[in-house]
Protein backbone atom coordinates (compact mmCIF):
# COMPACT_ATOMS: atom_id res chain seq x y z
CA UNK A 1 0.00 0.00 0.00
CA UNK A 2 1.11 3.58 -0.62
CA UNK A 3 2.15 5.62 2.43
CA UNK A 4 -0.68 8.01 3.47
CA UNK A 5 1.50 11.10 2.89
CA UNK A 6 2.30 10.05 -0.70
CA UNK A 7 -1.38 9.40 -1.36
CA UNK A 8 -2.31 12.85 -0.02
CA UNK A 9 0.34 14.57 -2.14
CA UNK A 10 -0.85 12.84 -5.30
CA UNK A 11 -4.47 13.69 -4.54
CA UNK A 12 -3.51 17.35 -3.98
CA UNK A 13 -1.51 17.44 -7.24
CA UNK A 14 -4.47 15.97 -9.11
CA UNK A 15 -6.76 18.62 -7.65
CA UNK A 16 -4.40 21.41 -8.65
CA UNK A 17 -4.20 20.08 -12.23
CA UNK A 18 -7.97 19.95 -12.45
CA UNK A 19 -8.26 23.55 -11.20
CA UNK A 20 -5.62 24.79 -13.64
CA UNK A 21 -7.18 23.16 -16.70
CA UNK A 22 -10.73 24.15 -15.77
CA UNK A 23 -10.09 27.87 -16.28
CA UNK A 24 -7.46 27.71 -19.03
CA UNK A 25 -7.92 29.77 -22.18
CA UNK A 26 -4.81 28.25 -23.77
CA UNK A 27 -2.75 25.21 -22.83
CA UNK A 28 0.96 25.12 -23.67
CA UNK A 29 2.54 21.68 -23.98
CA UNK A 30 6.31 21.71 -23.39
CA UNK A 31 6.96 18.07 -22.44
CA UNK A 32 9.79 16.33 -24.39
CA UNK A 33 8.32 14.29 -27.23
CA UNK A 34 9.33 10.89 -25.85
CA UNK A 35 7.35 11.57 -22.67
CA UNK A 36 4.44 13.46 -24.23
CA UNK A 37 2.04 10.58 -24.79
CA UNK A 38 2.25 9.41 -21.17
CA UNK A 39 1.91 12.97 -19.87
CA UNK A 40 -1.11 13.71 -22.06
CA UNK A 41 -2.89 10.51 -21.06
CA UNK A 42 -2.80 11.67 -17.44
CA UNK A 43 -4.56 14.97 -18.17
CA UNK A 44 -6.56 14.38 -21.39
CA UNK A 45 -9.80 13.99 -19.41
CA UNK A 46 -9.24 17.43 -17.87
CA UNK A 47 -8.74 19.32 -21.15
CA UNK A 48 -11.90 20.86 -22.59
CA UNK A 49 -12.36 20.06 -26.30
CA UNK A 50 -12.62 23.76 -27.22
CA UNK A 51 -9.38 24.90 -25.54
CA UNK A 52 -6.43 25.40 -27.93
CA UNK A 53 -3.34 23.32 -27.15
CA UNK A 54 -0.07 24.85 -28.29
CA UNK A 55 2.86 22.48 -28.71
CA UNK A 56 6.38 23.68 -27.93
CA UNK A 57 7.86 20.16 -28.24
CA UNK A 58 10.11 19.22 -31.16
CA UNK A 59 11.02 15.79 -32.42
CA UNK A 60 9.63 12.38 -33.33
CA UNK A 61 8.20 9.75 -31.00
CA UNK A 62 10.57 6.80 -31.40
CA UNK A 63 8.01 4.04 -30.86
CA UNK A 64 5.52 5.29 -33.47
CA UNK A 65 7.44 7.79 -35.66
CA UNK A 66 4.71 10.32 -34.82
CA UNK A 67 5.30 14.05 -34.99
CA UNK A 68 3.51 16.12 -32.36
CA UNK A 69 0.90 16.99 -35.01
CA UNK A 70 0.10 13.25 -35.13
CA UNK A 71 0.45 12.54 -31.43
CA UNK A 72 -1.73 15.34 -30.05
CA UNK A 73 -4.88 14.41 -32.04
CA UNK A 74 -4.38 10.77 -31.04
CA UNK A 75 -4.29 11.71 -27.36
CA UNK A 76 -6.80 14.60 -27.30
CA UNK A 77 -9.10 13.95 -30.27
CA UNK A 78 -9.02 15.12 -33.85
CA UNK A 79 -11.19 18.19 -33.18
CA UNK A 80 -8.93 19.74 -30.51
CA UNK A 81 -7.69 23.17 -31.69
CA UNK A 82 -3.92 22.88 -32.15
CA UNK A 83 -0.96 25.12 -32.93
CA UNK A 84 2.78 24.55 -33.04
CA UNK A 85 5.47 27.06 -32.06
CA UNK A 86 9.03 26.78 -33.31
CA UNK A 87 12.02 28.99 -33.94
CA UNK A 88 15.25 30.17 -32.30
CA UNK A 89 13.96 30.62 -28.76
CA UNK A 90 16.29 29.71 -25.91
CA UNK A 91 14.28 30.05 -22.71
CA UNK A 92 17.04 31.86 -20.84
CA UNK A 93 17.09 34.70 -23.37
CA UNK A 94 13.29 34.97 -23.43
CA UNK A 95 13.18 35.26 -19.64
CA UNK A 96 15.87 37.94 -19.78
CA UNK A 97 13.77 39.96 -22.25
CA UNK A 98 16.22 39.58 -25.14
CA UNK A 99 14.59 40.05 -28.56
CA UNK A 100 13.13 36.80 -29.93
CA UNK A 101 11.00 35.88 -32.96
CA UNK A 102 9.29 32.53 -33.57
CA UNK A 103 6.85 30.87 -35.95
CA UNK A 104 3.28 29.81 -35.13
CA UNK A 105 1.97 27.03 -37.37
CA UNK A 106 -1.65 25.95 -37.46
CA UNK A 107 -4.42 24.93 -39.81
CA UNK A 108 -6.58 27.45 -37.93
CA UNK A 109 -5.59 30.96 -39.00
CA UNK A 110 -7.90 32.60 -36.46
CA UNK A 111 -6.18 30.71 -33.65
CA UNK A 112 -2.79 31.76 -35.01
CA UNK A 113 -3.92 35.39 -35.11
CA UNK A 114 -4.98 35.18 -31.47
CA UNK A 115 -1.64 33.63 -30.52
CA UNK A 116 0.37 36.25 -32.38
CA UNK A 117 -1.51 38.93 -30.45
CA UNK A 118 -0.97 37.05 -27.20
CA UNK A 119 2.76 36.70 -27.80
CA UNK A 120 3.44 40.23 -28.98
CA UNK A 121 5.62 42.29 -26.66
CA UNK A 122 8.54 44.73 -27.09
CA UNK A 123 10.94 41.75 -27.03
CA UNK A 124 8.90 38.89 -28.51
CA UNK A 125 7.14 38.38 -31.83
CA UNK A 126 5.47 35.47 -33.60
CA UNK A 127 4.91 35.05 -37.34
CA UNK A 128 2.30 32.79 -38.94
CA UNK A 129 2.50 29.89 -41.36
CA UNK A 130 -0.09 27.25 -42.23
CA UNK A 131 2.69 24.74 -42.97
CA UNK A 132 2.53 22.54 -39.88
CA UNK A 133 4.53 19.71 -41.48
CA UNK A 134 7.35 22.02 -42.55
CA UNK A 135 7.62 23.54 -39.09
CA UNK A 136 7.49 20.18 -37.32
CA UNK A 137 10.05 18.46 -39.56
CA UNK A 138 12.36 21.46 -39.41
CA UNK A 139 12.15 21.48 -35.62
CA UNK A 140 13.14 17.81 -35.52
CA UNK A 141 15.93 17.87 -38.10
CA UNK A 142 17.65 20.97 -36.71
CA UNK A 143 18.48 19.14 -33.49
CA UNK A 144 20.28 16.41 -35.43
CA UNK A 145 22.20 18.98 -37.47
CA UNK A 146 23.20 20.61 -34.18
CA UNK A 147 24.70 17.34 -32.93
CA UNK A 148 26.69 17.12 -36.16
CA UNK A 149 27.82 20.74 -35.80
CA UNK A 150 28.92 20.10 -32.23
CA UNK A 151 30.95 17.10 -33.34
CA UNK A 152 32.61 19.22 -36.02
CA UNK A 153 33.61 21.75 -33.38
CA UNK A 154 34.73 19.05 -30.96
CA UNK A 155 36.94 17.53 -33.64
CA UNK A 156 38.49 20.95 -34.28
CA UNK A 157 37.54 20.99 -37.96
CA UNK A 158 37.32 24.76 -38.27
CA UNK A 159 34.88 27.28 -39.68
CA UNK A 160 34.90 26.07 -43.29
CA UNK A 161 33.79 22.59 -42.33
CA UNK A 162 31.18 23.88 -39.90
CA UNK A 163 29.66 26.20 -42.51
CA UNK A 164 29.55 23.44 -45.13
CA UNK A 165 28.07 20.93 -42.69
CA UNK A 166 25.25 23.20 -41.52
CA UNK A 167 24.45 24.33 -45.07
CA UNK A 168 24.23 20.79 -46.36
CA UNK A 169 22.25 19.80 -43.28
CA UNK A 170 19.67 22.43 -44.18
CA UNK A 171 19.60 20.92 -47.66
CA UNK A 172 18.66 17.56 -46.14
CA UNK A 173 16.01 19.30 -44.06
CA UNK A 174 14.52 20.91 -47.15
CA UNK A 175 14.52 17.62 -49.03
CA UNK A 176 12.72 15.78 -46.23
CA UNK A 177 10.20 18.57 -45.65
CA UNK A 178 9.12 18.50 -49.28
CA UNK A 179 9.05 14.68 -49.40
CA UNK A 180 6.66 14.65 -46.43
CA UNK A 181 4.34 17.28 -47.90
CA UNK A 182 5.68 20.48 -46.38
CA UNK A 183 6.66 23.68 -48.15
CA UNK A 184 10.23 24.27 -49.26
CA UNK A 185 9.94 27.95 -48.33
CA UNK A 186 9.31 27.07 -44.67
CA UNK A 187 12.89 25.81 -44.37
CA UNK A 188 14.13 29.34 -45.11
CA UNK A 189 12.13 30.78 -42.20
CA UNK A 190 12.52 31.01 -38.45
CA UNK A 191 11.53 27.39 -37.81
CA UNK A 192 14.03 26.11 -40.40
CA UNK A 193 17.39 27.76 -40.87
CA UNK A 194 16.62 30.28 -38.12
CA UNK A 195 16.27 27.60 -35.47
CA UNK A 196 19.12 25.61 -37.04
CA UNK A 197 21.55 28.53 -36.77
CA UNK A 198 20.57 29.19 -33.18
CA UNK A 199 20.95 25.54 -32.21
CA UNK A 200 24.18 24.92 -34.12
CA UNK A 201 26.02 28.07 -33.10
CA UNK A 202 24.40 29.08 -29.80
CA UNK A 203 26.21 28.32 -26.52
CA UNK A 204 22.92 27.31 -24.83
CA UNK A 205 22.18 24.39 -27.18
CA UNK A 206 22.01 21.00 -25.45
CA UNK A 207 22.19 19.11 -28.76
CA UNK A 208 25.26 21.01 -29.90
CA UNK A 209 26.93 20.24 -26.56
CA UNK A 210 26.20 16.51 -26.93
CA UNK A 211 27.90 16.59 -30.33
CA UNK A 212 30.83 18.64 -29.03
CA UNK A 213 31.51 16.17 -26.24
CA UNK A 214 31.23 13.25 -28.66
CA UNK A 215 33.78 14.96 -30.89
CA UNK A 216 36.07 15.31 -27.87
CA UNK A 217 35.97 11.56 -27.33
CA UNK A 218 33.37 11.06 -24.58
CA UNK A 219 30.89 8.21 -24.88
CA UNK A 220 27.20 8.89 -25.40
CA UNK A 221 26.33 7.06 -22.19
CA UNK A 222 28.71 9.28 -20.19
CA UNK A 223 27.30 12.42 -21.75
CA UNK A 224 23.64 11.56 -21.19
CA UNK A 225 24.28 10.41 -17.62
CA UNK A 226 25.78 13.80 -16.77
CA UNK A 227 22.93 15.86 -18.24
CA UNK A 228 19.97 17.17 -16.24
CA UNK A 229 18.02 18.17 -19.38
CA UNK A 230 16.86 16.23 -22.44
CA UNK A 231 18.74 16.55 -25.74
CA UNK A 232 15.90 15.67 -28.13
CA UNK A 233 18.24 15.20 -31.08
CA UNK A 234 19.62 11.91 -29.74
CA UNK A 235 16.32 10.04 -30.04
CA UNK A 236 15.24 12.08 -33.05
CA UNK A 237 18.33 11.11 -35.08
CA UNK A 238 17.42 7.45 -34.93
CA UNK A 239 13.74 8.12 -35.57
CA UNK A 240 14.47 10.27 -38.62
CA UNK A 241 16.40 7.46 -40.27
CA UNK A 242 13.49 5.10 -39.62
CA UNK A 243 11.09 7.72 -40.98
CA UNK A 244 13.14 8.20 -44.16
CA UNK A 245 13.35 4.44 -44.66
CA UNK A 246 9.59 4.06 -44.17
CA UNK A 247 8.21 7.05 -46.05
CA UNK A 248 10.74 8.22 -48.62
CA UNK A 249 10.92 6.26 -51.87
CA UNK A 250 14.13 5.61 -53.76
CA UNK A 251 17.49 3.90 -53.53
CA UNK A 252 20.66 4.82 -51.64
CA UNK A 253 18.87 7.18 -49.30
CA UNK A 254 22.11 7.54 -47.37
CA UNK A 255 23.45 9.52 -50.35
CA UNK A 256 20.59 12.00 -50.13
CA UNK A 257 20.65 12.21 -46.32
CA UNK A 258 24.29 11.51 -45.40
CA UNK A 259 24.28 13.78 -42.33
CA UNK A 260 21.09 12.31 -40.86
CA UNK A 261 22.27 8.75 -41.46
CA UNK A 262 25.79 9.55 -40.28
CA UNK A 263 24.71 11.09 -36.97
CA UNK A 264 22.46 8.10 -36.25
CA UNK A 265 25.31 5.68 -36.97
CA UNK A 266 27.64 7.59 -34.63
CA UNK A 267 25.07 7.67 -31.84
CA UNK A 268 24.54 3.92 -32.26
CA UNK A 269 28.28 3.34 -31.92
CA UNK A 270 28.66 1.97 -35.43
CA UNK A 271 31.30 4.54 -36.38
CA UNK A 272 33.30 7.24 -34.60
CA UNK A 273 32.81 10.98 -35.21
CA UNK A 274 36.11 11.06 -37.12
CA UNK A 275 35.06 8.11 -39.29
CA UNK A 276 31.73 9.83 -39.86
CA UNK A 277 33.53 12.84 -41.31
CA UNK A 278 35.51 10.66 -43.73
CA UNK A 279 32.37 8.84 -44.85
CA UNK A 280 30.51 12.12 -45.27
CA UNK A 281 33.18 13.49 -47.61
CA UNK A 282 33.18 10.24 -49.59
CA UNK A 283 29.39 9.97 -49.84
CA UNK A 284 28.67 13.39 -51.32
CA UNK A 285 28.18 12.88 -55.06
CA UNK A 286 30.71 14.45 -57.39
CA UNK A 287 27.89 16.29 -59.17
CA UNK A 288 26.28 18.10 -56.26
CA UNK A 289 23.74 19.70 -58.57
CA UNK A 290 22.02 16.30 -58.71
CA UNK A 291 20.92 16.97 -55.13
CA UNK A 292 20.63 20.76 -54.98
CA UNK A 293 20.04 22.69 -51.79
Amino acid sequence: MRPPELTRRRAFASLRRAEAFADADFIFHAVPVQYSRAALKKVAHLIRPDVPVISLSKGIETSTLCLMSDLLPECLGKDQPLAFVSGPSFAKEIVEGIATAVTVASDDKDLSTDLMALFTSPSFRALYTPDVIGVEVGGAVKNVIAIAAGMSEGLGLGTNAMAALVTRGCGEMRRLVTHLGGESSTVFGLSGIGDTFGTCFGPLSRNRMVGYRLGKGESLDEILASMSQVAEGVDTARSLVQLVNARVKGYRKDLKYPILYGVAAILDGEISPREGLVLLMEKYPLRLEEFPF
